[in-house]
């Protein structure tokens, strides 16, 4: 048996025998992205697309996996050669796919994204509805939820029934069990009914999480255009009584994070950007492996901004290759970036 191989069943036989100390289970939608071989054009003017396994929650799993943790998924596909290739593809980056259930009926998500020549991410949806949509409370499977050491989930499973519901019974179990709760909203408009419903809908879970991870865009977007560079914006309308830590990220710029103790900027590590699909989610998944290995970075400014920047080196590398899945780096590969940013 190979190396991966057997790091893999000891991986599982941790989770199987009780609570895993590092597990991060990510919950929501897995699709397939379809990225232009080229860059710079609108989806229209893209001469072929390249498939590549995407979604967001999908992204952070492997992403964590990847860098050597323990992640696992729960979310639905469709019971299709899609599916199918997406349940195997988080097998092979030794993420556990137990949680992950097949619908018969509906299909497996499918996006077309691209960044055009004027920086735009232009996204294309296929749910109508898929299968991700469509997953209920009784498929959940409990005790996988329950062993999460970080429960980690974005708002695009909250747009509509029955995954909405299954979505909040997640995160009670989740709670309940003494899990961090992790949000990253991960806005995507052209899949909500209206710019209101998004709103609502993405704040209704707010005030539960115990990590968020938001965009300057979004800031924008939550607070109905307020500055989002401002603090005081940040702390007033975004920062809540129970949250240990807010993060800004701010593309090559690195990122900004608020805790109730202390705030301040870590700077981006520069490369040159191919493809910015999935940087937010490697950057997450930096984030989220640092903290299940010690939650006292929540509480130690000098250890935090060292796994900020670890997590600015995750995202940075991902938007060297296209596609999010198959960019999402391995912790020598992050090591090797940081070495030579620094020399």
């Amino acid at each position: 048996m190979g190396e991966k191989g057997i790091s893999g069943n000891l991986k599982k036989l941790t989770i199987e025998t009780g609570r895993s100390e590092t597990l991060v289970v990510c919950f929501g939608e897995m699709l397939i992205d379809f990225v232009p071989t080229v860059g710079g054009v609108s989806l229209a003017e893209a001469p072929a697309f390249k498939k590549a396994p995407g979604g967001a929650p999908a992204n952070v799993a492997v992403g964590v996996s990847r860098l050597g943790g323990s992640s696992a998924f729960v979310g639905k596909v469709g019971d299709d050669e899609f599916g199918k290739m997406l349940a195997e593809i988080l097998k092979l980056n030794n993420v556990d796919n137990s949680g992950m259930r097949f619908d018969h009926k509906a299909r497996t998500a499918l996006a077309f994204v691209t960044l055009r020549a004027d920086g735009e991410r232009e996204f294309l949806f296929f749910r109508h509805p898929s299968a991700d949509m469509l997953l209920t409370e009784s498929e959940l499977d409990k005790n996988l939820i329950q062993k999460a050491k970080i429960f980690h989930y974005g708002s695009i499973s909250l747009i509509k029934e029955p995954c909405r519901s299954t979505h909040l019974a997640a995160m009670k179990i989740a709670k309940a069990a003494g899990s961090l709760l992790s949000y990253d909203p991960n806005l995507r408009l052209p899949l909500w009914p209206s710019e209101e419903a998004a709103r609502k809908e993405i704040m209704s879970i707010w005030d539960l999480a115990d990590v968020i991870k938001i965009s300057e865009d979004e800031i924008t977007f939550l607070t109905g255009g307020d500055d989002p560079y401002s603090d005081e914006v940040v702390l007033q309308k975004l920062f809540h009584p129970n949250l240990k830590l807010l993060v800004v990220s701010e593309g090559p710029n690195g990122c900004r994070y608020y805790t109730k103790e202390f705030k301040g900027r870590v700077g981006g590590v520069k490369v040159k950007a191919v493809d910015t699909t999935g940087a937010g989610d490697a950057f997450v998944s930096g984030l989220l492996n640092s903290l299940a290995s010690d939650l006292t970075l929540l509480t130690d400014e000098k250890k935090l901004r060292e796994a900020l920047l670890f997590a600015n080196a995750c995202g940075a590398i991902t938007v060297t290759e296209r596609g999010a899945i198959p960019a999402m780096p391995t912790m020598d590969a992050v090591q090797e970036l940081l070495k030579s940013s620094r020399s």
